[in-house]
């Protein structure tokens, strides 16, 4: 079994910083895709930013409503993933999600999604 955790919501003013983490744990071989994903009051679930890892090259992709102002990133060999937001605006505020597609140590070739459990980000005006 594999687990998500987040960690780095708060309260911020607009304008401000935060940082999230996302640690993964359990019984990984390999992770392919990870994210962040964020969902409003009343709005679905929606994609903020993505980071791909291969071999030692990382793509990424962002939503258009956080380029220039987030950036995903993530420590492969801690299988941790962070997404640093600047420049806080109150609509960013949500509940964020980690996603990662891991293949487990029992299953190698097939990569499965998990979820963690999210972390509130308040943005205040």
């Amino acid at each position: 079994q594999v687990q998500l955790l987040e960690s780095g919501g708060g309260l911020v003013q607009a304008g401000g910083s935060l940082r999230l983490s996302c640690a993964a744990s359990g019984s990984i071989f390999s992770i392919k895709v990870m994210g962040w994903y964020r969902q409003a009051p009343g709005k679905q679930r929606e994609l903020v930013a993505t980071i791909t890892s291969s071999g030692t090259t990382s793509t990424t992709s962002y939503a258009d409503s956080v380029k220039g102002r987030f950036t995903i990133s993530r420590d492969n060999a801690k299988n941790t993933l962070y997404l640093q937001m600047d420049s806080l605006k109150p609509e960013d505020t949500a509940v964020y999600y980690c996603y990662a597609n891991v293949a487990s140590l029992r299953d190698r070739t097939t990569f499965y999604g998990y979820w963690g459990q999210g972390t509130q980000v308040t943005v205040s005006s």
